[in-house]
């Protein structure tokens, strides 16, 4: 679950409210048809019904094929007006292109369905999620990612995405081969009642457990003050696609680091913990600090690139974890999103 926002989300993001689509193409049976929110812009790829009643778990089994080379040209697809309605639905459909949905997750609330959607983070809705890759900062992560729109915000909600293909091509070369030097140490610190506590991350009330698991999935743990567990996991800040051999920016940088708070929590945070005891941080992978004005710049070319669209009530969009990050804007009102996730893959298939 995030704990480094900024407060105000900056209206770079590329925002297709009442942009009239072009329509492209019809697709495999003249049952769906393809399009763009804009000319220039393909992220994400549009699917819509071009005959009535299509039921889109049906129609998803019976051209994975087709979804799967669109799924990697685009990053991210956004499946519109199928009149999906339900947890149940989003579930089949999801499953009828990923068989194998992830029913581990320990930071996400189950929506209590099949066991394997969740709601999304229980985060406060008047602060932003920063743009990240699901679980990269962990060694295993879904290579598939599906969000489906229960209920739009009154106001605001959006879950921009940015292509990290694109970011890898722009980011400063310099800091791209810093980064790719060095990696990432992401360090979380689980302190009693702030946070998900150790005891709900590890599924276990026995120290003894957390120390072995750290022990497989290469991190390092330390007992810390009050029952307290700290943790380190050193992973990569940048990564080749296993699929497309392209290279991606493929981290959690700006949702750890503590420059990306905004001011006042930060100020709050540090006047009760020492920096190194910050619930969540991120430091190259040698321990050394990620400048503040770097994080500054990333700042700026994430929402530059980024691409943001209202949600509608029954939209399913799926993304490429790797090809595409996704973040979300601060919002009024309720708001309902489930996430689903699957095709799990870990640092060692990628090598």
């Amino acid at each position: 679950m995030p704990m480094q926002n900024k407060e105000t989300i900056k209206p770079k993001a590329k925002n297709f409210t009442g942009i009239k689509r072009k329509a492209l193409s019809l697709s495999p049976g003249e049952v769906i048809r393809t399009s763009y929110f804009r000319d220039g812009q393909t992220l994400p790829l549009v699917v819509e019904p071009a005959a009535d009643q299509v039921d889109l778990a049906d129609w998803a089994a019976n051209n994975k094929a087709f979804l799967e080379e669109q799924l990697l040209k685009h990053g991210a697809i956004l499946f519109r007006g199928f009149g999906l309605k339900s947890a149940a639905d989003f579930e089949r459909t999801s499953q009828s292109i990923c068989p194998e949905l992830y029913g581990e997750y320990g930071d996400l609330p189950r929506e209590g369905v099949g066991g394997k959607v969740y709601q999304s983070t229980p985060y406060p809705a008047d602060k932003a999620i920063l743009f990240h890759n699901e679980s990269s900062h962990l060694p295993r992560w879904p290579l598939k990612q599906f969000f489906f729109c229960v209920l739009p915000a009154k106001e605001g909600g959006e879950t921009p995405i940015l292509d990290c293909r694109e970011v890898y091509r722009k980011v400063d070369k310099d800091l791209l081969k810093k980064f790719a030097d060095k990696g990432l140490m992401y360090v979380r610190n689980f302190s009693e009642g702030l946070d998900v506590s150790w005891q709900s991350f590890f599924h276990t009330e026995d120290k003894n457990v957390v120390e072995e698991s750290c022990r497989k999935e290469g991190m390092t743990c330390e007992w810390t003050k009050g029952n307290n567990l700290r943790i380190r996991q050193v992973s990569r800040a940048v990564a080749k696609h296993p699929k497309t051999g392209e290279m991606v920016f493929f981290n959690q940088v700006q949702l750890h680091h503590s420059s990306c708070l905004d001011s006042a929590t930060r100020k709050s945070m540090l006047a009760l913990f020492k920096e190194e005891d910050m619930p969540r941080n991120v430091y190259y992978g040698d321990g050394s600090l990620i400048e503040d004005g770097v994080m500054e710049k990333l700042d700026e070319l994430f929402w530059t690139t980024s691409v943001s669209f209202p949600w509608r009530e029954g939209d399913l969009i799926m993304v490429d974890n790797m090809l595409v990050a996704h973040a979300r804007q601060p919002y009024v009102g309720p708001r309902k999103i489930l996430v689903a996730m699957g095709e799990m893959i870990s640092g060692a298939d990628l090598n």
